[in-house]
């Protein structure tokens, strides 16, 4: 299969990529590599399409938000996380449904957050619920039996070895990259995966 992975410099999406590339052809798209999109810009998701034409699956491991106390979240807070995570996901389902291959799939990332909130976490619980949401509708009228389905990912631990955080109940890139494996292959369509 030739595969898009957006967000391939990024933690998640490397792993996501390195697992794909193992069987597949995997062209790797992010703001600074090779094949270069800006999911917060819907011309940038456009040209990206354009540019590799017809693929068999796309997965989307991008996307920020802003993760600050309720009090402290401004209207350019909730903005910029809605246009990054959650409406740059949505563009990136909305115009790969014209460019992926008959039967193939789209597989776009949440995050534990939207399930379960943790202080801090009011924008990016928003726009994580709110893809998950989306994505399961979207399942339901993709046409040609394209699948669009969501990866949910809890903490992983390189992220949170990063922060200096806690690692217990942490996910290793690697293991999480293997549930988007199993949506790109498989068979399942409008399902919210939770490694």
């Amino acid at each position: 299969m030739r595969i898009i992975v957006i967000g391939a410099t990024g933690t998640i999406g490397r792993a996501v990529a390195d697992a794909l590339s193992a069987t597949h052809t995997v062209i790797a798209a992010s703001r600074h590599g090779d094949a270069r999109v800006d999911i917060a810009d819907p011309a940038s998701i456009r040209a990206l399409f354009a540019a590799t034409g017809r693929v068999d699956a796309v997965v989307s491991a991008a996307g920020a938000a802003r993760f600050r106390p309720i009090a402290e979240l401004t209207d350019e807070d909730f903005a910029f996380s809605l246009a990054n995570k959650l409406m740059g996901q949505v563009n990136v389902v909305r115009e790969a449904i014209a460019h992926v291959a008959d039967g193939g799939s789209i597989t776009v990332t949440s995050g534990v957050l939207g399930q379960q909130p943790s202080p801090g976490s009011g924008a990016i619980s928003l726009v994580n619920a709110g893809l998950e949401g989306f994505a399961r509708a979207a399942a339901l009228e993709a046409p040609r039996g394209i699948r669009v389905n969501v990866v949910s990912p809890p903490w992983i631990t390189e992220t949170l070895r990063a922060l200096g955080m806690p690692l217990e109940g942490g996910l290793d890139a690697a293991a999480a990259a293997q549930v988007y494996v199993q949506s790109v292959e498989g068979t399942e369509t409008g399902v919210v995966y939770r490694p």
